[in-house]
C-alpha cells in the first residue's frame, strides 16, 4: 500500500488468469499476467484478500506512465463462489 500526495491509498497489485478456450473448433491454453492498480476505497478490500484470490475483477485499462505497456485500474471486485 502507498499513498498519494493528497493521502489516498493506492495498491499495485498484478493479476494472473488461465484458463482454456476454442479456437477453431480447438481447445487452446490461454494463460497472462497483467500490472493492475487499485485507488481508493477498494484497496481497502483488495489489501485482505489473500494470495491467488480468485474473482471478478472490473475495471478500465489504460497505458503505463512510459506508454509501453497496460494497466488495468480495479474499479470493482466480486470473490468468486466456491463450486
Amino acid at each position: 500500500m502507498r499513498y498519494t500526495p493528497a493521502g489516498i491509498p493506492v495498491l499495485d497489485l498484478s493479476l494472473q488468469h488461465g484458463s482454456t478456450v476454442t479456437e477453431d473448433d480447438r481447445p487452446r491454453q490461454v494463460s497472462m499476467e497483467m500490472k493492475a492498480v487499485a485507488v481508493g476505497a477498494i484497496t481497502r478490500t483488495l489489501q485482505t484478500l489473500e494470495l491467488g484470490t480468485a474473482g471478478l475483477f472490473a475495471g478500465f485499462l489504460t497505458s503505463t506512465r512510459n506508454k509501453r505497456g497496460l494497466l488495468f485500474h480495479i474499479t470493482s471486485f466480486e470473490p468468486s463462489v466456491p463450486n
